[in-house]
């Protein structure tokens, strides 16, 4: 029987195993990238628009792993510093009036460090319902005050629904680092770094297999590079993944391989959604702060959608 620090190790081993995994598959597509570049030319569009991708995708990593490491305050932390901007982004491409300043004062000084300390506290019960419930009336409430009644249901609305995608949702996938699940070991950042691997391949994948194999269109309209085969096989190899991770998770091959394909759906859902905002508010991207992923709000999506279905999955079946 391992003893406690025994177990502690086997959990830091754990992290850095999948981390090694995450970055050897980076600089896989890395090489690969650069010899699709030099056998077809940098010029082309969807080369350059690939190897964008994983250039970011070192970034995103490099900053990611080291604070994921450094324990779960700093990686709640991290999300907190997200959900503010990926806010940024949606408001910004949101028209807003002298009116909203209070209501959007609120959304960045109450709604995020309430929402971020509750997880740091482990006070599920008000985590859980503190932004769809009190958020959606004192947002309400704050917004009359400034007794600006034109499109106040569409300015309000708006408001509301940045927080609950970009703080409510994004905050669900710290949030599994205070999941107690017996025999588990949660707050070590393998079950958030799994969800997270499994999130971004299966975009990665939808991206890869819909550029070799893409016939039919899935949104042509919403999102013209979404195509049937991209989504079925993007997601079977995430699941797929997903199955063969499951010893990094409190999962056996079955359920990890359904609960991957939670995640592939809840990102597939999430992505399209948000380009339907997009599309709305006829924008492209959300912004331009990473090269080949637009605002971090595009690369951030699918988690603000798939986050929330495989914490409360994971919480309602595997803790007491």
């Amino acid at each position: 029987m391992p003893t406690l620090p025994d177990l502690a190790a086997l959990s830091t081993s754990s992290f850095w195993v999948l981390a090694g995994g995450l970055l050897s598959f980076l600089l896989i597509a890395t090489v690969i990238g650069r010899l699709v570049a030099w056998r077809v030319g940098s010029g082309n569009a969807t080369v350059r628009n690939l190897i964008e991708r994983i250039n970011a995708w070192w970034i995103l990593v490099a900053v990611a792993l080291p604070v994921l490491a450094a324990g779960p305050m700093w990686t709640i932390a991290l999300f907190a510093l997200l959900s503010v901007l990926t806010l940024r982004e949606f408001l910004a491409l949101t028209p807003t009036r002298s009116g909203d300043r209070l209501v959007i004062a609120a959304a960045f000084g109450l709604a995020i460090p309430l929402q971020y300390g509750l997880i740091a506290i482990d006070w599920y019960g008000l985590f859980a319902i503190l932004l769809p419930v009190y958020g959606l009336f004192l947002l309400s409430a704050l917004a009359t005050l400034a007794q600006d009644t034109e499109h106040f249901l569409e300015r309000i609305s708006k408001v509301q629904w940045a927080v609950m995608v970009c703080v409510y949702g994004i905050s669900h996938a710290p949030a599994l680092l205070v999941l107690d699940i017996p025999g588990y070991d949660a707050g070590n950042g393998v079950l958030l770094l799994f969800f997270l691997l499994i999130a971004q391949i299966s975009d990665v994948m939808q991206y890869v297999c819909g550029k070799l194999f893409g016939r039919h269109k899935l949104a042509p309209i919403l999102s013209p590079n979404k195509t049937v085969e991209g989504l079925v096989g993007g997601g079977l190899l995430a699941s797929g993944l997903g199955a063969a991770l499951h010893g990094f998770t409190p999962f056996d091959v079955r359920q990890a391989a359904l609960l991957s394909l939670a995640i592939v759906i809840g990102g597939f859902v999430g992505g399209l959604v948000l380009s339907a905002v997009k599309r709305s508010l006829h924008a492209k991207d959300w912004g331009s702060s990473i090269p080949g992923h637009g605002g971090v709000l595009d690369r951030l999506d699918s988690i603000a959608f798939s986050a929330p279905i495989f914490f409360h999955l994971t919480r309602y079946w595997f803790t007491p």
